[in-house]
């Protein structure tokens, strides 16, 4: 059982592991450890007045890991799935375990699909998203942002070429989609 002051119980004995992984339990004989002077296990010093913590009250349907048979006690709720985003992270924890990389890889998808997302949402705000501003770009001629990328052996000069196109692309086809959409509205 997790999230316990005792150590669960293995599924294999030390003996069938040493046989089968070459250098498991090394460290198991206490002469072997340099910290076994200073170790001591003592659940009561710790302060802990729990043997399982209390858990935590999920709110609304929580993601999580299929490698996990549930949720750890305590977890953040500063931003709970919503929109596309939501929808592919909770495929990434459903469908795929922590250790591929398409889970991973859905969840940094998400992360770029809530960036838009947020954007998106903005246009719908008394105060829209400034690209201008928000990006820094005013500060490469401000404060000696061009003059840093020359002669210095920087390791972002390589993807520099790409940035403006990161990160005005989405904008600037965003202005195109409005003008194409004003234009069609125009002519009928």
């Amino acid at each position: 059982m997790p999230y316990t002051a005792n150590h669960p119980p293995r599924a294999e004995s030390n003996d069938e592991l040493r046989a089968r992984i070459p250098g498991w339990g090394a460290d198991l004989d206490p002469k072997d450890r340099p910290s076994v002077p200073r170790e001591r296990f003592d659940p009561s010093a710790t302060g802990a007045h729990w043997d399982f913590p209390e858990r935590q009250e999920e709110k609304w349907p929580r993601e999580r890991s299929i490698e996990h048979k549930f949720l750890t006690p305590v977890f953040g709720t500063s931003s709970p799935p919503h929109g596309l985003s939501g929808v592919l992270r909770k495929f990434a924890y459903a469908k795929y375990s922590e250790g591929r990389a398409a889970h991973w890889l859905i969840l940094l998808g998400a992360d770029r699909v809530d960036a838009i997302e947020s954007h998106l949402r903005s246009f719908a705000t008394t105060r829209p998203d400034n690209p201008i501003t928000e990006t820094g770009v005013l500060s490469e001629f401000s404060r000696g942002g061009i003059s840093s990328r020359f002669g210095k052996k920087r390791v972002d000069l390589n993807h520099q070429w790409i940035d403006p196109i990161l990160i005005a692309g989405p904008w600037i086809a965003a202005v195109g989609a409005v003008v194409l959409g004003v234009r069609a509205i125009a002519k009928r």
